[in-house]
């Protein structure tokens, strides 16, 4: 896109209370933002919900000047702007029907022909939440999802942290502009996580910070990835607006299970419980119900013999051989680990070859 029409485009981002569905439609019709702005009023008052109010601020000539300067500091600052019909524009989120017309993105993130998935919980996130968080996207490291979170306290700095330990990309999408950082506590790991993905956001450097806007930017959260998975929650809370709006997406929607007497599990478990959610166990639950197949290693012989296990995955396959097929659950009990690293083993295991799995959480060696 070039500076003219982004120019354009930033003012039309800039109207207020047209938003991006009707913005959308005034695209469809009109071909340009700049086609918009110098288009007949009587034009535009055809349209379904614009009315005259919204033509008068089209008329208007502040949203261009403040446009004019707001692609000025995307410009000083090395800010990429993705308009939602460039090719560079994130695949996922440009088939939601409320995403920006503009987004802005600073780091070294690439989605293209990723598998993408939103982490998402309580800022209150206990130690067992950690962990499993954790566990998890160190399961996962072998098919080297993106992990997108909105770089809060508690559940989604656990996962972009891991991300990072795990060398995978990781994406911050913030309720502010790239002019500042919030949390501020959070302004150490920005350098890291910039090399490692980035940021994205559709808030100006000019938009004043509110907690509304954290509302906004869980679209962006769910719309960028093909699943959401909610680690821990009270009763209310941000993460789950953010499964809810995963749902009305179609896109698939996994909660962490817990004890009924839990305060942060009470949201996982009625998300399950309404069947808002799949149950997640482990990264094997994903992968299954994702359909992320990954290519089987051949299973020679002569390959057998050195697959390389390590610690746990040893005693889980001497387990598996001396016994024979065995459920998932079993095998933890029997081999004394927690069932959610057990499920993250199997999978490592898995892909090296060393295993299969059976239907009904069976497991066996190869």
């Amino acid at each position: 896109m070039n500076s003219e029409d982004l120019l354009y485009s930033l003012a039309l981002q800039h109207v207020p209370n047209l938003g991006d569905t009707t913005a959308k439609k005034l695209l469809r019709k009109f071909g340009s933002a700049k086609n918009i702005f110098n288009e007949k009023k009587s034009n535009l008052l055809k349209i379904d919900g614009i009315g005259r109010t919204r033509i008068q601020e089209l008329d208007s000539g502040k949203h261009l000047r403040a446009a004019e300067d707001e692609l000025n500091f995307i410009e000083i600052n090395n800010i990429d702007a993705f308009y939602y019909q460039d090719d560079d524009y994130p695949e996922k989120l440009k088939h939601c029907i409320d995403a920006p017309i503009v987004l802005f993105s600073r780091g070294k993130a690439d989605l293209k022909r990723k598998r993408v998935i939103s982490v998402v919980g309580t800022r209150n996130i206990t130690a067992h939440g950690i962990a499993f968080c954790e566990e998890l996207i160190e399961g996962l490291a072998v098919l080297d999802p993106v992990i997108i979170s909105g770089f809060a306290y508690g559940t989604d700095i656990t996962a972009q942290k891991a991300a990072v330990k795990n060398g995978l990309q990781t994406i911050g999408c913030l309720a502010h502009g790239l002019n500042q950082i919030y949390p501020r506590a959070h302004k150490k790991y920005m350098a890291e996580i910039e090399q490692h993905g980035g940021f994205f956001t559709d808030f100006w450097s000019t938009d004043a910070f509110d907690r509304n806007n954290f509302l906004k930017r869980n679209r962006i959260i769910a719309g960028l990835s093909e699943a959401t998975i909610v680690i821990e929650s009270a009763e209310r809370g941000g993460a789950l607006v953010t499964a809810d709006i995963a749902n009305s997406y179609d896109r698939e929607v996994f909660a962490v299970p817990g004890r009924p007497s839990d305060k942060y599990s009470v949201g996982c478990n009625n998300l399950i419980k309404k069947q808002e959610a799949h149950v997640l166990t482990s990264a094997a639950d994903l992968a299954y119900i994702l359909n992320w197949d990954v290519e089987e290693p051949k299973r020679s012989v002569q390959k057998q013999l050195f697959i390389e296990l390590e610690g746990d995955e040893q005693k889980l396959y001497q387990f598996l051989k001396s016994s024979g097929k065995t459920e998932l659950d079993l095998l933890a009990l029997h081999c004394d680990l927690p069932t959610f690293k057990t499920a993250s083993l199997l999978l490592n295991m898995e892909l090296k070859g060393a295993i299969r799995p059976l239907p009904g959480k069976l497991f066996e060696v190869i």
